[in-house]
C-alpha cells in the first residue's frame, strides 16, 4: 500500500479513538451560525455599514451571477484570465453563501451549487496545472497555495448551502471533490502542507474547514496536527531557499500557531504576511470556537491570535500601510480584506476594544456575519474611539527569544522609526540586520526597498517573485544598514542566516521627547560586531523631531563599509564636491551592487557633512560625521536591470575603508515645508551645525550635535552595561558626566 494512503488510515485509527470527537452539527456551522443568522436577519434595516456591506455585497454577486459560471481548463500563472476566474469564483461563492443565508433568496444557493458542481465535473480528471515553477503545484491554480485559498472559502459556501442539498447530492460532492482537493494538498504534497509557514497554514486551514462541513475526524486532525509520517527529508527547500522540514519540529495548524507567532502576535515573516496568514488562521479559528468551543483555539498561546491583530494594527503607517519588512509588497494596507477579517473577529471575539472600530470605520465595510454584524453595532451606538499607535517594541520567536521590531513614534505619527532586529524571517526573510526605515506621517523619508514582485501583473513574470528578489531585494546593500567588503550578512546562505538573530540592548520609550532602541549583531560578519542605536528626539530650537543614529562596528581585522541611506525626494544641496561620471557603471558585480549605478562621488570638506532633498512638500537634512578619508558615493538603483524590473530609486553612501573598529553617527532631520500651490518654502535649511563624535571607546561613545545658534547637546551610550539602575561616569573634553542608565541626553 501507498505510504500517504497508509498514513492516511493509521491517521483514521487514532481519530476514531481520539477525545476529538466531531459530533453532527446543524448547518451553517463554520463562519455563520443559526443563531448568528437568525440575529442577522433581526437587525436588517437597523445598522448602516452592516446594511450598506450587504448592498455592496449583493451588487458584486448578481453581476457575477448575470456573467455565468465559467470554470475553465487551468493554464495561468497568477495574473493570467484562469488563475483570475477561480480566484474570483471562489471569493464570490464564499460571498453568495452568506446572502443565501442573510436574504433567504434561493438564487444564491443554486449559484453555488451549479458552481460546486461543475468543478465535482471537472475535478476527478483534473491533471497537475501545466505550469512547473512551484515546488508544489496545484490543480486549479500554479500552486497548492492557491488551491488550498479555494478550498478555505469554498468550505464556506459549501457550509452555507449544506441543507438545501440531498444527501445523494453531497456524497458526490465530498467523495468526488472535497476529499479527493483535501487529499491532494496534504497527503499528496506534504512538502506543502507539512512545515511551518503561510503555505501550510492555509493548506491546513483548507483541510480543517472542510473537515468541520463534512463532520470528517479524520480530515480535523490532519489539519491540527499535520501528517506524522510525511516521507519528507531534512533539509529539503521551496522555491525561496526556505527549509521544508527541520529536525524535531512539528507540523498541522497549532504548530503553525505556536513557531511563527511571538508571545506579543509579531509573526517571523513580517506584516506583508502576517496580513496574508491571518485569513486563514483567523477563520480557522472562528470555525473551531463554533463548532469545537473546547479546543480554545482563540485562547491558544495565551491569546497569540488576538495578540496578532494588534501587532499587525501598530505594524502600519499613519496611512494603514504596513511596513515593508522582509518580502513585503508597499501599498498593502489594513484596507485589504483580510484585515476586514481580522478586526471584525478580534472585536467581536476578543474584549470588544472601541478603539478597532475606528479601524473598521475607515475600512467602511465588514464581515457579513456575528462580528460583523456586532462592529457595525458598535459603530452605530457611537462606541467607536480612535486607534492609538504608540511606540512599540515587538519580540521575534516563539518564545520571544529571537530579536525584534522596535516601532518608535513621536507625536501623532509626526515621526515614526522602525528598527529591524527580528530574526531571518523564513524563506521571505531579508539579509539586513540593524537596518531601518523612517516615515513622516503616512511619508517616507528613508525607506525600505520591500520585494521584488508586480503581484498579480502577468506581464511581470507571471506574477510571481521575481529573480531580483534575491539578486537585489534581499541584499544587505539594498538596505539602510551596515554592509562589509560588499557581501551579504551571513554571506547570503539562509542555513546560516535562520540559525541566528540579533540581540536587544536596550529599549525606553518611557520619555516622549527621547525615545531609544539598541541592538547588536555578532554572526552577519566573522569577526565583527556590529551595535546600532537609535534615537527619536524632540529637541529645544528644533522645529521638528529628528532621528539619531549611532552604528558602531568592532572588528578583528580592518574592512571596507558601506553605509547606504535610500532616500526619497529630489536632491537639493550638499556640502561636498563629487565628481558624475559621463557613463553610468555598477558600483559592483554581485552581492546587490551589481544594481546600483555610480551617479556621482566625492569625499567630506570637513567633519561634518550635509545632504538635503525634499520629498512630498516636506525639506530634511542628513547630517553625518564623517572622515576625511571617507567616500560620498550617489548611487541610484537599475543597473544590470534590462526588463525594468526594479524602481529607479537613489541613495546616498558613506564607504569607509581600512578600518576594524569605527563608528558612523548621522542624523536625519525633517525640517520645513514647500507649497506647489502658493510657491513658498519654509525652513528650508538645517539647524545643525555641526555632529562630531567626541569619544568613543569599549565602554562609552558620546556625539554632539551642535544648533545653528551654537547651542550642543551631548548624547552618550554605555557600551558595556545597558542595566537601568547602573550608575555611570565618563570624563569628555574635560566636563565629567554622572548619571544612571543605559544612556545620557543634556
Amino acid at each position: 500500500m501507498h505510504l500517504r494512503k497508509l498514513t492516511a488510515l493509521l491517521l483514521f485509527a487514532v481519530a476514531i479513538t481520539s477525545p476529538l470527537l466531531l459530533q453532527a452539527q446543524p448547518h451553517p456551522n463554520l463562519i455563520l451560525t443559526k443563531e448568528g443568522v437568525q440575529k442577522v436577519r433581526e437587525h436588517l434595516g437597523k445598522v448602516p455599514l452592516f446594511d450598506a456591506t450587504v448592498q455592496k455585497v449583493k451588487q458584486q454577486v448578481d453581476a457575477e451571477i448575470a456573467f455565468g459560471i465559467d470554470t475553465p481548463i487551468p493554464k495561468d500563472f497568477s495574473g493570467g484570465y484562469t488563475h483570475q476566474r477561480h480566484k474570483i469564483n471562489f471569493l464570490i461563492a464564499q460571498k453568495a453563501g452568506a446572502l443565501y443565508q442573510i436574504l433567504q433568496d434561493d438564487k444564491y444557493a443554486k449559484y453555488i451549487k451549479d458552481m460546486l458542481f461543475q468543478y465535482e465535473a471537472m475535478y476527478k480528471d483534473l491533471p497537475v496545472h501545466p505550469q512547473e515553477r512551484s515546488y508544489a503545484r496545484g490543480k486549479l491554480f500554479w500552486q497548492c497555495l492557491n488551491d488550498s485559498n479555494w478550498l478555505v472559502y469554498m468550505s464556506q459556501a459549501y457550509d452555507a448551502i449544506y441543507d438545501t442539498l440531498s444527501k445523494q447530492e453531497r456524497d458526490r460532492l465530498e467523495n468526488n471533490l472535497f476529499r479527493p482537493f483535501a487529499d491532494f494538498i496534504s497527503i499528496d504534497n506534504p512538502q506543502f502542507y507539512n512545515r511551518v509557514h503561510n503555505h501550510s497554514t492555509w493548506g491546513n486551514a483548507a483541510v480543517g474547514m472542510i473537515a468541520l462541513v463534512m463532520n470528517d475526524e479524520e480530515l480535523l486532525q490532519r489539519a491540527l496536527y499535520g501528517i506524522e509520517d510525511d516521507g519528507l527529508e531534512i533539509g529539503g527547500k521551496d522555491n525561496d531557499g526556505g527549509f521544508i522540514k527541520v529536525a524535531g519540529q512539528k507540523a498541522g495548524f497549532l504548530a503553525n500557531l505556536e513557531e511563527p507567532f511571538s508571545p506579543d502576535g509579531y509573526y517571523t515573516e513580517g506584516p506583508y504576511y502576517q496580513r496574508y496568514a491571518m485569513y486563514p488562521f483567523l477563520i480557522f479559528g472562528l470555525a473551531m470556537y463554533n463548532a469545537k468551543p473546547e479546543m480554545q483555539v482563540f485562547e491558544h498561546k495565551n491569546n497569540v491570535l488576538l495578540k496578532g491583530v494588534n501587532a499587525l494594527l501598530n505594524l502600519s503607517d499613519a496611512d494603514g500601510e504596513f511596513f515593508p519588512l522582509n518580502d513585503g509588497q508597499k501599498g498593502m494596507s489594513y484596507y485589504t480584506a483580510s484585515l476586514v477579517t481580522a478586526v471584525d473577529i478580534a472585536y467581536q471575539y476578543g474584549n470588544q476594544n472601541p478603539q478597532l472600530l475606528s479601524i473598521a470605520e475607515k475600512q467602511n465595510e465588514v464581515l457579513l456575519d456575528q462580528s460583523g454584524l456586532a462592529v457595525a453595532m458598535g459603530i452605530r451606538d457611537g462606541k467607536s474611539q480612535p486607534f492609538v499607535k504608540n511606540s512599540i517594541n515587538l519580540s521575534d520567536g516563539p518564545n520571544g527569544k529571537q530579536g525584534g521590531v522596535a516601532v518608535l513614534r513621536y507625536g501623532n505619527e509626526d515621526l515614526t522609526l522602525v528598527f529591524k532586529y527580528a530574526a531571518q524571517g523564513l524563506s521571505h526573510g531579508h539579509y539586513d540586520k540593524l537596518s531601518f526605515s523612517l516615515y513622516e506621517k503616512g511619508d517616507e523619508v528613508l525607506q525600505d526597498y520591500g520585494l521584488a514582485r508586480f503581484v498579480n501583473i502577468g506581464q511581470k513574470g507571471g506574477g510571481n517573485y521575481l529573480k531580483e528578489n534575491k539578486t537585489w531585494a534581499k541584499t544587505t546593500i539594498a538596505h539602510n544598514t551596515i554592509s562589509q567588503n560588499e557581501m551579504m550578512h551571513f554571506g547570503g546562505k539562509y542555513e546560516t542566516a535562520s540559525q541566528h538573530h540579533s540581540e536587544l540592548y536596550f529599549y525606553d520609550d518611557s520619555n516622549k521627547d527621547i525615545q531609544v532602541v539598541s541592538a547588536t549583531e555578532n554572526n552577519a560578519y566573522p569577526g565583527t560586531k556590529l551595535h546600532r542605536t537609535m534615537a527619536v528626539i524632540k529637541s529645544d530650537g528644533f522645529e521638528k523631531p529628528y532621528l539619531l543614529d549611532i552604528m558602531k562596528v568592532e572588528s578583528e581585522k580592518q574592512n571596507q563599509y558601506d553605509l547606504p541611506f535610500y532616500f526619497m525626494g529630489q536632491v537639493l544641496s550638499q556640502n561636498f564636491a563629487y565628481e558624475s561620471p559621463t557613463t553610468l557603471s555598477p558600483l559592483g558585480k554581485s552581492n546587490g551592487y551589481q544594481h546600483l549605478y555610480l551617479e556621482g562621488k566625492g569625499r567630506p570638506t570637513g567633519s561634518t557633512t550635509q545632504f538635503s532633498w525634499l520629498g512630498q512638500g516636506k525639506y530634511y537634512t542628513l547630517t553625518s560625521a564623517t572622515n576625511k578619508s571617507d567616500e560620498l558615493l550617489l548611487t541610484r538603483l537599475g543597473a544590470n536591470d534590462p526588463d525594468f524590473n526594479l524602481r529607479r530609486e537613489a541613495a546616498l553612501m558613506i564607504r569607509r575603508k581600512d578600518s576594524d573598529d569605527t563608528t558612523f553617527a548621522t542624523v536625519i532631520e525633517p525640517h520645513g515645508s514647500y507649497s506647489p500651490v502658493s510657491e513658498l518654502s519654509v525652513n528650508s535649511n538645517s539647524n545643525i551645525a555641526e555632529l562630531k563624535v567626541v569619544h568613543d571607546d569599549l565602554n562609552y561613545t558620546a556625539v554632539s550635535i551642535k544648533d545653528v545658534k551654537g547651542n550642543s547637546r551631548m548624547f552618550i551610550l554605555a557600551n558595556k552595561n545597558a542595566a537601568a539602575n547602573k550608575q555611570h561616569k565618563v570624563k569628555i573634553a574635560g566636563k565629567t558626566f554622572n548619571w544612571t542608565g543605559p544612556y545620557h541626553f543634556n
